[in-house]
């Protein structure tokens, strides 16, 4: 319920709540109640309040103007839910209640929620990173222009980190290099002292968003990434610090022949730069992951033409058309929401939303898709979808959702991240003391800049950049393409699919059968049978039933009104037309009203060998004829059962026709087997044997029948051309609903599980290969060491290199 004064919704429970003329309303506040009461006919009346205005308890007593009735906003204005009136460009606090504004902006939900794309079960109302891995936190919904300011803060540090880290970096090379020389013109100390003044804001300014993440990931008992960073530089400029500050508490045999204890403050500057950097680049990388979603939205536009009731147009701006608008769609421009086409002619680029190339006519009646184009010719079309409910809508949030679900396969990485981290520290422990005991002089200083090694070439961040990666860009790409995957478990179960089930109504064929043959016993006619079939057909949603209809007023037959209309699942329909009972449906439904079929029944087998589906008409338990409707077989369904076949995937049909007009279908796609006459309960029950069997089945339909097999499979495929409930049902919809769709989604599934697996390849030998080194295995046989600033090279570029991998996943050809 609304709250009459300030707006907000209450539920029913509320404990503010009155009654007035008769209707109850519900309160937010007893300041709001109080204000009701006091006036309830300027809250309900249209016109404006009392001129002392109103006073609202929840917004510290500011004077308030009235509520506005359906408010919208425009694009970009941001609006606070309490306080009607008080309005900006950007996003930022009311300046009278102090609640965070909102916007409606977005096709999708208005309010932002950010999650963590490596633990989805974090969210939060605000940008931040999140407390289990430290990863910056992305926004559940994708926008059109993309919030950058994550970017912007580490761009900003990394640019002013560099600076300062080049003169750090060359003191200590120079001096390393050309001690001589360098000394001369720098005394050590002073040399120093220079190096620590500025690496202190490089670490503690520019990496003080690594020691917070790092310090609230060992509050949280989940070590990550920037435990170790944090560990590592800390320990690195804290120990060169103390060698500076107060080089008495060291041993003599640390000091090196120029009367100074050795410091790092150039491996910990140049340590947070690259980390910085790593950083950088991994945002800009995970940008890119969304622009597949970001251009769809971008294929909204921003403005409709509605024609009102007395003709005149006008341009207003999209998200204030409503339902039942009527809207003009000039030559070139975009439709901009869904709907139906009520006036003109004209041929539309659907190529963006359905991946089809060809341009569709458009003519009376025909749905339209918003975002598609236009192309020479003029349409009036009526809105039946806005906002979110549109087709572009939904794929928006559908593609975002699965980009932030999980893979069954990241469950392995998280079980070695968990003890990963424990284990580097360990072993940076161990490498410390086996250099401090038996390393050279000063074994202190190697022990130390080893241990620091270990620490950041360690860090897990590709490992656990290896799976959402692959994934937010194989869901993306498969949105291009007119394949929507819910989620990452059905991207991964896809890769092993190694049974297709098909239904054949709408799936293989058509879906919009056309009438072909109407057969009638003596003492009926044609036009009877047609128009009783017809009359009952309309209250039904079946593919079938549009063509019996359709096939009725071709003929111009008037529809009568039906009464006790049943629909009887898997066999047909019944009703009462003009007091006359009526049933219309297959041999089981003529079996169960003890209808005598006679010679029919050979006829019925004929029409059927010629592919019809025939359906049988009994009145007041009479046999009357017979309807035969033919759905043609669909043009893509031949080349997308070769290309299956060829991904060594066995396709089988299940249908609820009759066998004789399955095995035609089948024998001109040539399917594998064909299992005809099944009911929806036996549909799941055969899906279900196939998975005892050993088989990853995947099915596909398009109808309600569909749906509990679409939900039994390891992968449900819709035809987005079919019902609702059978999308709901589905891991997969093909927008286009053509059968080369999950050729392209298993294809997209192999390709992506390949490339998370070369991710995940990459990390773990990067990180089993680098930690032996960093500890100085490599010092007895060579006499080299890992520096530490190698190593966080190593380290961010480790992390860039698995991104470009997973971004590659957008040119591959599926």
């Amino acid at each position: 319920m609304k709250d009459p004064v300030c707006g907000m919704q209450v539920t029913k429970d509320a404990k503010f709540q009155t009654s007035h003329d008769g209707q109850d309303f519900y309160f937010c506040s007893s300041s709001c109640l109080d204000k009701f009461a006091g006036y309830p006919e300027g809250f309900l009346a249209e016109g404006p309040p009392p001129e002392e205005g109103v006073k609202h308890g929840c917004c510290d007593g500011a004077a308030m103007s009235s509520p506005e009735p359906n408010r919208t906003t425009a694009p970009g204005v941001y609006f606070c839910p309490m306080c009607p009136g008080m309005e900006q460009d950007h996003p930022g606090a009311c300046a009278k209640c102090g609640m965070a504004l909102e916007t409606t902006a977005l096709p999708v939900a208005s309010r932002v929620i950010y999650t963590c794309p490596m633990h989805p079960e974090v969210e939060q109302n605000e940008p931040g990173s999140c407390p289990k891995c430290g990863m910056a936190l992305e926004a559940t919904q994708v926008q059109a222009k993309e919030d950058t300011s994550e970017y912007d803060y580490m761009s900003r540090r990394m640019v002013i980190c560099g600076l300062l880290s080049i003169p750090i970096f060359v003191s200590a090379m120079a001096s390393e290099f050309w001690p001589g020389f360098f000394n001369d013109l720098m005394a050590p100390r002073a040399r120093q002292w220079a190096e620590m003044l500025l690496s202190a804001p490089v670490v503690w300014w520019g990496g003080w968003a690594f020691f917070k993440r790092g310090w609230q990931s060992v509050v949280t008992r989940n070590p990550n990434m920037f435990t170790l960073v944090a560990i590592g530089v800390g320990v690195a400029w804290l120990y060169s610090a103390f060698a500076v500050l107060a080089p008495r508490i060291f041993p003599t045999e640390v000091l090196n022949e120029y009367g100074v204890i050795p410091v790092y403050f150039e491996a910990a500057a140049v340590i947070v730069t690259l980390v910085l950097l790593g950083q950088v680049l991994e945002l800009k990388a995970r940008s890119q992951t969304n622009a597949a979603v970001r251009l769809l939205l971008e294929l909204a536009p921003k403005t409709a033409r509605i024609v009102r009731a007395d003709g005149v147009e006008e341009d207003l701006a999209l998200d204030r058309v409503q339902v039942g608008d009527q809207l003009r769609i000039r030559p070139g421009e975009k439709v901009p929401v869904d709907g139906l086409v009520v006036g003109g002619q004209s041929n539309v680029d659907e190529s963006m939303v359905t991946g089809e190339p060809i341009p569709v006519l458009k003519t009376q009646g025909a749905a339209l898709i918003g975002a598609t184009v236009n192309g020479t010719g003029s349409l009036l079309m009526e809105a039946n979808k806005v906002g979110s409910e549109t087709l572009l809508a939904q794929i928006v949030q559908m593609v975002v959702a699965a980009q932030r679900s999980r893979a069954p396969i990241q469950k392995l990485v998280d079980v070695v991240a968990g003890y990963f981290v424990p284990a580097v520290v360990l072993i940076a422990l161990a490498t410390f003391g086996a250099w401090f005991v038996w390393g050279p002089e000063p074994s202190l200083a190697y022990g130390i800049i080893n241990a620091v090694a270990v620490l950041i070439i360690a860090c897990p961040c590709a490992l656990g950049l290896a799976t959402p990666m692959s994934i937010m860009v194989g869901m993306g790409k498969g949105a291009t393409m007119g394949v929507l995957i819910k989620d990452a478990e059905a991207l991964e179960a896809l890769e092993k699919i190694d049974v297709l089930v098909v239904d054949k109504t709408g799936t293989l064929t058509e879906g919009r059968p056309k009438l072909v043959e109407v057969l009638a016993v003596s003492e009926f006619d044609r036009n009877e049978i047609l128009g009783l079939a017809a009359s009952l057909e309309s209250a039904s949603e079946h593919p079938l039933a549009e063509a019996i209809v359709n096939g009725a007023q071709d003929s111009g037959l008037a529809l009568a009104e039906v009464t006790d209309f049943e629909s009887i699942t898997g066999k047909g329909v019944s009703g009462a037309i003009l007091d006359r009972k009526v049933l219309l449906g297959n041999a089981l439904l003529m079996e169960e009203g003890l209808i005598d079929l006679g010679s029919k029944s050979e006829e019925a087998e004929t029409m059927r060998g010629h592919g019809q589906t025939v359906m049988f008409l009994a009145i007041d338990g009479e046999f009357a004829g017979m309807i035969g409707v033919a759905d043609p077989i669909k043009d893509s369904s031949l080349q997308a059962v070769s290309d299956l076949h060829k991904e060594g995937i066995k396709v089988v049909m299940l249908t609820g026709d009759s066998q004789k007009t399955a095995e035609v279908v089948a024998g001109e796609l040539n399917i594998d087997a064909v299992h005809a006459g099944v009911l929806p309960k036996q549909k799941n029950e055969f899906i279900k044997a196939l998975q005892d069997e050993g088989h990853q089945v995947a099915m596909a339909g398009d109808g309600l029948n569909d749906a509990p097999a679409l939900a039994q499979a390891h992968v449900g495929i819709a035809m987005g051309t079919g019902t609702d409930v059978a999308m709901e049902s589905a891991s997969v919809t093909l927008v286009k609903g053509d059968l080369r769709g999950i050729v392209r989604a298993i294809r997209l599934s192999r390709a992506t599980m390949r490339n998370i697996r070369q991710n995940l390849f990459f990390a773990f030998v990067y990180n089993a290969a680098g930690v032996p080194i960093a500890a100085g295995l490599l010092y007895p046989i060579l006499g080299w060491q890992l520096s530490p600033m190698i190593a966080a090279l190593a380290m961010s570029f480790s992390s860039v290199s698995v991104i470009a991998n997973a971004l590659r996943l957008r040119g591959a050809q599926v």
